[in-house]
């Protein structure tokens, strides 16, 4: 067995990503490109395959495209579909900070209380004061939210990773996942929609428009999401939650006991469909009647396939006599089973030779 680096994080390849928003060209060339809001997901990649096969899937069309403060030509398809199915991996997939990027890469990387790149307290906090996060990005770190999916219809196995910026995204992408979380402990797949929601706030009698990314469980019902982990196959096909299972076929345990030779062969049969609830505990279902009748054939020495004494001689030929040793060739006898722990074991109405004694 292979062995791994305990310190290293085992994460899945990330094959593309999910975004909110693009940006285009500025009339103005002493600017930088404009932001635009995306009322459906973007998803780019490194790869032309994923984005067309994207494309197919949901629509929109395949173009090159470079991310600012890069040189690396990527591909990217603004979707025309207003949501997206996907598949959350097993344990906490999400990732929050408060970042600042700048052109030499992350600046700052903050929980709120602690700037983790220099290991000092929140900078934003101690320059701002509570209120920090009403200033502009310029000046502050912004909420930061990533979480890897699978997206289950598109190639190759690897996560598409959702990033949003958004103050209000977090909160919502925070607060229904933990809700999952606690639920299924992270042990399992679960099969979520995603979409983009337009909302709007009002703050100081000022109308603020943002997004907020929608992610909730893909179930027929919420009991679903919280009742425990659910299959790989229930992930991938939600629908097979509510289907009735198949019962497996039963076993013809009638057919096994006429294969016994003993009374108590006989018995454990009877046991074994008991244990596996296809009997009844008293022995009043007619299988037990079956199985305490076959018992008795055993008992008596009759054939439980043809009904023949297994004796073929007829009754007169048995009363013959002994032979010059003096045996008899047969011999009639008591045919009540020896007393036993049938009345737990072998119900009553299941006791071969007229009951339990």
């Amino acid at each position: 067995m292979g062995s791994r680096i305990l310190t290293m994080k085992r994460q899945a390849a990330e094959l593309g990503r999910i975004r909110t928003g693009y940006s285009r060209p500025n009339p103005n060339p002493d600017k930088g490109p404009i932001p635009v809001k995306s009322k459906t997901f973007v998803l780019t990649s490194h790869s032309r395959d994923y984005i067309t096969a994207a494309a197919d899937l949901y629509g929109g069309r395949v173009e090159q495209w470079t991310p600012q403060r890069s040189s690396v030509a990527q591909w990217r398809v603004i979707t025309e579909t207003l949501e997206l199915r996907a598949i959350l991996p097993a344990g906490d997939v999400l990732n929050q900070s408060y970042e600042m990027w700048g052109g030499g890469g992350c600046e700052r990387r903050c929980d709120g209380v602690t700037e983790s790149l220099k290991r000092v307290p929140c900078v934003c906090l101690a320059r701002y004061g509570e209120d920090w996060h009403r200033r502009p990005p310029t000046q502050v770190c912004r909420p930061t939210s990533r979480i890897g999916v699978f997206l289950p219809d598109l190639p190759d196995l690897g996560v598409w990773r959702l990033e949003t910026k958004s103050y209000y995204a977090a909160d919502v992408l925070a607060g229904g996942l933990d809700t999952v979380l606690q639920a299924t402990g992270g042990t399992g797949m679960l099969p979520v929609r995603m979409w983009i929601e337009q909302r709007t706030a009002v703050r100081e009698g000022k109308t603020k428009q943002f997004q907020v990314v929608m992610l909730v469980p893909a179930l027929p019902k919420l009991r679903h999401a919280l009742s425990g982990p659910i299959s790989t196959a229930a992930a991938l096909d939600p629908s097979t939650l509510d289907r009735p299972a198949i019962e497996s076929a039963r076993p013809d345990y009638a057919a096994e006991a006429r294969l016994c030779t003993t009374v108590d062969a006989a018995r454990e049969v009877w046991r074994r469909a008991n244990a596996a609830g296809h009997v009844a505990r008293d022995g009043s279902d007619a299988l037990s009647q079956e199985l305490r009748q076959i018992a008795d054939d055993i008992a008596k020495g009759i054939d439980t396939s043809t009904g023949v004494v297994e004796d073929d001689q007829d009754d007169d030929e048995l009363l013959d006599g002994p032979d010059d040793e003096g045996v008899y060739d047969g011999e009639f006898v008591d045919d009540e089973p020896p007393a036993d722990n049938a009345a737990t074991e072998w119900p009553a109405v299941a006791q071969p030779g007229g009951g339990a004694r």
